[in-house]
C-alpha cells in the first residue's frame, strides 16, 4: 500500500472554534426536535440533582428544547429504556456496547493499580451478598436499593464519603462490571435490575475498537478539542487519531475537529447554561477559546462567592457574555434574579434577548421573574 498522506491541519480563528463547539453541543439554531434526538446529539447528560434553578439535566434539555422539554419526557424515557442511565450520565442506548467492552475487562487492564486491587479483593470478600442481590433482582427486579439485602462480611472503606455504604457502592461495582444496571427511579431513588435485561444487545466490539468509537462519538458531541482533555466519567482522555488536527488563531498547540462541522453555516441564539453543561466544563477551553472566566461556586462561602451560588452562564451567538444569578422560589411562585453579571457591554437587542431568555426560564418553571429581595 502506498504511505499515507498527513492529514491537512485545519487553520481556524477563535470564532471558528467557538462556532464549532456552540453548533456540536445543540446551542444553535436550528434546535434538535426531540428529547432522544438531543440526547444523541450531546451523548451524554448530566444527572446532577442540585436544583437551585432545576436539576442540571433539566436545565440542559430545556436550554435545547425549549418550552416543548417536559421532565416527565426524561423520566418516562429512562424507565423505559428508550435512554439509559450510566455511572450518572443519561446517554443513548446504542451507546452502550462501548461501555460494555469495558466492563468485560473490569477491573482493568493489567498492570492493575493498587485501587483497582482493593476493589477486586473487596468484591471477592463479598461475593455472597453479590451472589444474593443478583438472585433478587433476577425473580423480583427492579428494585431500589432499599430492597435489597446487605450482607457484606468486608465493610467498604475510603476517605469517608462512603465509609459502610456497603450496599451502594457493591451496586456501583456490579455496574461498573456490567451484571446490573439502573432500570428508572422511583422518585429520587434508582431501580436496579440486571444489566442483561436493561442494555440493548448489540455486538460489543473489541475494546481497542470500542475506545476508538469512543474517542469519535465525544469529538462528534463536542466539535473540537484537545487531544488530551480533562478526566470525565465514561470519558477518554486521549482523542487518538479522532477527527483531524487543527490550529486555533492565538491558542498554542493542536486540537481534534469533528470534518463533518468544518465549513457549516451558524445561526447563533441566547442560551441560559446549566453550570454542569458539557459546554463550559473544561475551564482551559473556556479561557483559551472563549476568553471566559467561569467556576461553579456553590461550595464555596457565601462571602467568597463573585457570581452567585448557582450562577448559569449566559451564551449568546457564539460568545459567553455573563453569568446570571437566579434561584427558583417555588412556594413564592418566582425566579428570583438576584444579579445578571456581564462580562461584555451588550447592545439593546442583545440585552433584549438576555431578557427574554430568563423570562422564558421562569415561564417553563411555571414562575414569574423577580428581582431578589
Amino acid at each position: 500500500m502506498p504511505p499515507q498522506r498527513p492529514a491537512t491541519v485545519h487553520e481556524l480563528s477563535r470564532a471558528d472554534a467557538r462556532r464549532i463547539a456552540v453548533s456540536a453541543q445543540l446551542a444553535a439554531r436550528p434546535r434538535p426536535t426531540g428529547l432522544e434526538e438531543a440526547v444523541r446529539g450531546l451523548s451524554q447528560v448530566q444527572l446532577e440533582p442540585t436544583s437551585a434553578v432545576a436539576p442540571s439535566a433539566d436545565l440542559v434539555l430545556w436550554s435545547r428544547l425549549g418550552a416543548a422539554y417536559d421532565p416527565a419526557h426524561l423520566r418516562d424515557a429512562l424507565d423505559e429504556q428508550r435512554l439509559v442511565e450510566l455511572s450518572g450520565f443519561v446517554r443513548p442506548p446504542a451507546d452502550i456496547a462501548l461501555f460494555r467492552a469495558e466492563m468485560a475487562i473490569w477491573p482493568g487492564e493489567e498492570p492493575l493499580r493498587e485501587w483497582q486491587e482493593d476493589t477486586r479483593d473487596w468484591l471477592r470478600a463479598n461475593d455472597g451478598c453479590r451472589r444474593e442481590v443478583l438472585a433478587l433482582l433476577r425473580t423480583d427486579g427492579p428494585l431500589p436499593a432499599s430492597e435489597l439485602p446487605d450482607t457484606c462480611v468486608r465493610p467498604w472503606r475510603s476517605s469517608g464519603w462512603n465509609d459502610d455504604r456497603n450496599l451502594r457502592m457493591l451496586l456501583e461495582v456490579l455496574a461498573r462490571r456490567g451484571e446490573v444496571a439502573v432500570a428508572g427511579r422511583c422518585g429520587r431513588e434508582r431501580l436496579w435490575d440486571l444489566a442483561e435485561r436493561i442494555y440493548p444487545d448489540d455486538p460489543v466490539p473489541a475494546l481497542a475498537e470500542a475506545r476508538r468509537l469512543r474517542a469519535e462519538r465525544r469529538l462528534s458531541s463536542v466539535g473540537i478539542a484537545r487531544p488530551r482533555g480533562p478526566q470525565e466519567p465514561g470519558e477518554p482522555l486521549d482523542l487518538s487519531e479522532a477527527g483531524e488536527p487543527a490550529v486555533i488563531a492565538g491558542v498554542r498547540g493542536t486540537w481534534r475537529v469533528d470534518p463533518a462541522r468544518l465549513g457549516q453555516p451558524f445561526s447563533g441564539r441566547t442560551v441560559l447554561l446549566s453550570p454542569f453543561d458539557r459546554l463550559v466544563k473544561d475551564r482551559r477551553t473556556l479561557a483559551d477559546v472563549f476568553d471566559f472566566e467561569y467556576l461553579l461556586e456553590m461550595y464555596k462561602p457565601a462571602a467568597r462567592r463573585r457570581w452567585g451560588y448557582y450562577a448559569l452562564p449566559v451564551l449568546h451567538g457564539d460568545r459567553l457574555v455573563g453569568k446570571l444569578d437566579a434561584h427558583a422560589d417555588h412556594e413564592a411562585g418566582v425566579l428570583r434574579v438576584a444579579a445578571l453579571h456581564l462580562d461584555v457591554e451588550l447592545g439593546a437587542g442583545a440585552r433584549a434577548s438576555v431578557e427574554r431568555e430568563i423570562a422564558a426560564l421562569a415561564s417553563w418553571l411555571g414562575l414569574e421573574v423577580a428581582g431578589a429581595d
